[in-house]
């Protein structure tokens, strides 16, 4: 998992509460069993029409957000399923770093665990960086994990909390595998003393 300290990006204001993890990645394109790929599929609902023709409307697909790695957006968002392919299609797409009040509780988990950085503000500062973004104030974001600080190029502040254990592992690109790595030689020594303490036995003995 790639390690993530400070990211400046390219803001995509999605202005939309409770966007599920159905509309994040539709369950027909589900069926992939890699971790890559997703992101072409992203917001597919909302990004093509029914003949798969962009939607010019829809904030994906204009110009200016082409590049954005930083998603704002409104509160619950993540609510739905607990597919973790929400947070896949996500990253395969760009986007690094998810600005909002409040999230669905397994995709905000979801989201450590695949390298994004759900980033929670007060509804007042989100609301205030969509005006900010309508009035061309807003163009980046740079979101610094070690200082938990959201700022902009023209002036905006916010901080924001982690928890301490998830924000050690984004900082070191730990995922659940490499933190258990992390007591690789305890593991070889242990398993290497387990026949002593449990002698392997025979079927006859059993």
């Amino acid at each position: 998992m790639e390690a993530l300290t400070t990211h400046t990006g390219r803001v995509i204001p999605l202005d939309r509460a409770n966007v599920d993890t159905d509309q994040i990645i539709p369950k027909q394109f589900l069926k992939r069993i890699e971790r890559t790929g997703f992101g072409q599929y992203l917001f597919y609902n909302w990004r093509f029409d029914s003949q798969g023709n962009p939607d010019p409307d829809f904030v994906l697909n204009q110009d200016e957000y082409q590049d954005g790695s930083v998603l704002l957006a409104r509160s619950n968002f993540g609510c739905g399923s607990s597919r973790e392919h929400a947070p896949w299609s996500l990253l395969d797409y760009g986007i690094r770093v998810v600005i909002a009040p409040s999230y669905a509780d397994i995709f905000y988990n979801n989201c450590f665990k695949n390298g994004i950085l759900p980033v929670r503000l007060e509804e007042a500062r989100v609301d205030a960086l969509f005006k900010r973004i309508q009035k061309g104030e807003t163009r980046t974001l740079t979101i610094d994990l070690e200082q938990c600080r959201v700022s902009d190029e023209s002036g905006f502040e916010a901080e924001f909390e982690v928890e301490p254990y998830r924000r050690y592992c984004l900082l070191h690109g730990l995922d659940d595998i490499a933190i258990t790595l992390q007591a690789e030689e305890k593991i070889a020594d242990y398993e290497a003393r387990l026949p002593h303490y449990y002698p392997m036995r025979t079927v006859e003995q059993i």
